[in-house]
């Protein structure tokens, strides 16, 4: 992450909350199946804190979780995946009713929340661990997921190529207590943290009026 970016999350993020940052996750974090009737999607968009919001507010969604995912090392702790060295991306993980919301829906509201032309950063967080990217767990996923991605490519609208990336699920690890509903628990910091990134502003230099919400 930039030193600029750094500073400012440290800024909206008092250090008080960093004496319970590593809270026990155990084995079961890393599961990425949902109960019997509901379904999961994993998708990585930079700062999770950003991430929950839009599909929160999204009929179906059952419940978001931010975490870790896609790196080598077992249950990461924030400190170790911001550094950048375990390989992990900054995720959420959604459990959702597919009766009441298809894939395909989740993945619009996705795509309208990234910018999906900037490799290893979002907004204003550099670095791999804020890539922008599509975790399937299964083929349907998948298909999806590139078909997907495939006509944001072939409609024309945009002239710089889309990188987003669209990996097979690994281990999922939730993040520490104090990341998750950060928006809720923390709204002035919250606001403050995605009004200084710029991030509404630039999903609405790429996407317009379908620009995601928060």
């Amino acid at each position: 992450k930039k030193k600029g970016a750094r500073i400012l999350k440290r800024y909206v993020f008092p250090f008080t909350l960093a004496l319970i940052a590593f809270a026990s996750i155990g084995s079961a974090g890393a599961q990425t199946s949902g109960k019997e009737g509901t379904a999961v999607a994993i998708f990585a968009g930079g700062c999770f804190w950003c991430m929950e919001p839009p599909f929160d507010k999204t009929e179906g969604v059952i419940s978001t979780t931010s975490g870790y995912t896609g790196g080598t090392t077992a249950n990461p702790s924030y400190e170790e995946v911001s550094a950048g060295g375990t390989g992990h991306i900054e995720s959420v993980k959604i459990v959702y009713d597919p009766s009441k919301v298809s894939y395909e829906e989740l993945l619009h509201v996705f795509w309208r929340n990234i910018d999906p032309f900037r490799k290893n950063a979002q907004f204003c967080d550099t670095g791999s661990q804020y890539s922008s990217a599509i975790f399937y767990l299964n083929e349907e996923q998948r298909e999806l997921a590139e078909r997907s991605k495939a006509e944001l490519e072939d409609s024309d609208r945009f002239s710089q190529p889309i990188v987003t990336g669209i990996f097979a699920a690994a281990p999922f690890y939730p993040a520490e207590k104090y990341h998750q509903d950060y928006y809720t628990k923390n709204p002035n910091r919250y606001t403050f943290y995605r009004w200084s990134c710029g991030r509404d502003e630039r999903l609405e230099q790429v996407w317009g009026d379908e620009a995601g919400g928060h």
